[in-house]
């Protein structure tokens, strides 16, 4: 006679309850760019230029120059997006751009998106390109209600809740956006820096600035979420 296995209730539930979570998912695998793609405006009109994302020592740099951006060939929503990142030179300016769609659709540069900025001692900025999103106390953060906008000569930054979350420079920073629905929250260090909602897009490629500055990735980690972190 074959005896049943029998497996307390616990047990099941907790197993149901690792099955049911979500996987976290490196973006960079550390050896190579697959899963992204360049776009530079420069490059498409001279083959020689030297493209500005590259692999060095098991980091992901961007160079800074030719700008342009290294996108992702996935379409990502609803998820925690965890940055590691530091300025290895002279600190300067770089961002992450989430819900990208469109390219070039801003200066023939940008993609349409809403941009988190990187820039030394502004990280957590928003940009809107062509995209829009709502912050609390928002005039006295974007300006004047009536030069609002998401295209050129328009308001299109935010400012974040503090500039003193960034470590010193050339030190490691980590940047954590968690986009879920129409909602975008985004802590440096540890520190919540801005919160926005109403945002027009929920879901979209992400990518990568090189906007003139080196700065160096060793880590961009994706995992799904439901709930936005308290």
């Amino acid at each position: 006679m074959i005896q049943k296995l029998l497996i307390p209730m616990f047990l099941v539930l907790a197993l149901m309850m690792c099955q049911s979570q979500p996987a976290s998912v490196a973006l960079f695998n550390g050896e190579n760019l697959d899963g992204w793609h360049m776009d530079v405006p420069a490059m498409g009109e001279d083959e020689t230029i030297q493209p500005p994302f590259i692999v060095r020592d098991g980091v992901l740099v961007s160079l800074g120059t030719p700008r342009g951006h290294l996108i992702t060939d996935s379409v990502y929503q609803d998820y925690r997006l965890t940055v590691e990142y530091r300025f290895p030179k002279e600190p300067g300016n770089c961002g992450v751009l989430v819900h990208a769609s469109t390219p070039r659709a801003l200066y023939d540069m940008f993609p349409q998106s809403l941009e988190v900025q990187m820039q030394h001692q502004h990280a957590g900025d928003f940009w809107c390109i062509q995209e829009d999103i709502t912050v609390d106390d928002m005039e006295a953060r974007r300006g004047p209600k009536e030069e609002w906008g998401v295209g050129e000569g328009k308001k299109r930054r935010i400012l974040n809740l503090t500039d003193g979350s960034e470590h010193p420079a050339g030190e490691w920073n980590t940047m954590v956006i968690e986009c879920l629905d129409d909602s975008i929250m985004v802590w440096v260090n540890s520190e919540l820096v801005n919160f926005g909602y109403d945002c027009t897009a929920q879901n979209g490629k992400i990518a990568l600035q090189a906007e003139g500055s080196e700065v160096e990735f060793r880590k961009i980690g994706l995992e799904p979420i439901s709930v936005l972190r308290n």
